[in-house]
């Protein structure tokens, strides 16, 4: 019985802010005045329903974690606002050292920043994560553009010489774009930095980093950061569509 007097009661509201309309154009001043405030509060609950519901409703499902790991795979992980909707979703003119959510940090030293950042819904058949970070550069007066990534404390547990990390990523760019992939180690006093560079006009990228290179401290590790680095940014749209990371062990040769 409920159900059939909430159905009763949308169809008399529908009707009425359809009868609404289509009189606005002689409706009493203010009357219409009354209207416009009433339709305006509407409008804002409806569109609250409809982003919360699209962001539900589409494909991958909020919260998803899955994507592909190697074999023997012993910790993977991938970011949260890859994940799930952020508090703030986006950042216009963005100063250095601006974050979204918990883990990611933008730095560059531009005097005037013409940068935005701004999490978007993916929905594509082919995209694994839920969401993605777009980054929009204008004018680019700057000698570097980077962000950071902080791997959360578990990574550091039980992170050996033995062991290689692993990151795949799903970058789109609207122009060719130099991007390099710095891992650091903070172990102790000093820190580790292995870096990558993705390879050239490759949408999706995977690259790993063997900490048998490093002089890892594997008794003092503290912190671990991936730097995302941006040459030459300049007039460009970056789009982060996915970003993973994985432990496993390297092979005993």
């Amino acid at each position: 019985m409920a159900a059939f007097f909430e159905k009763l009661n949308y169809r008399n509201a529908l009707r009425r802010w359809r009868r609404a309309a289509a009189q606005a154009e002689t409706a009493p001043l203010a009357g219409l005045r009354e209207q416009r405030t009433q339709a305006k509060e509407l409008r804002s609950a409806l569109d609250r329903l409809i982003h919360v519901a699209d962001g539900r409703l589409a494909l991958p499902q909020i919260g998803s974690s899955f994507f592909p790991r190697p074999h023997g795979t012993d910790w993977s992980w991938r970011p949260e606002l890859w994940r799930g909707p952020l508090p703030s979703p986006g950042i216009a003119s963005a100063p250095s050292k601006s974050t979204l959510g918990e883990e990611i940090t933008l730095f560059h030293d531009c005097t005037t920043s013409e940068l935005t950042l701004r999490q978007l819904r993916n929905s594509r058949e082919e995209d694994l994560a839920p969401f993605g970070l777009r980054m929009d550069v204008f004018n680019f007066d700057g000698s570097f553009l980077s962000l950071v990534v902080d791997l959360p404390v578990e990574a550091c547990k039980g992170l050996t010489k033995q062991n290689l990390i692993r990151i795949d990523t799903i970058i789109e760019t609207e122009k060719p774009l130099e991007i390099f992939a710095r891992l650091n180690v903070r172990h102790g006093p000093n820190t580790d930095q292995l870096v990558r560079e993705l390879p050239a006009g490759l949408r999706q990228a995977t690259i790993e980093y063997d900490m048998a290179y490093s002089n890892l401290n594997e008794k003092r590790i503290e912190k671990i950061w991936l730097d995302l680095i941006f040459e030459g940014p300049v007039m460009n749209q970056v789009t982060i569509r996915d970003l993973t990371f994985a432990r496993h062990r390297r092979a005993n040769i």
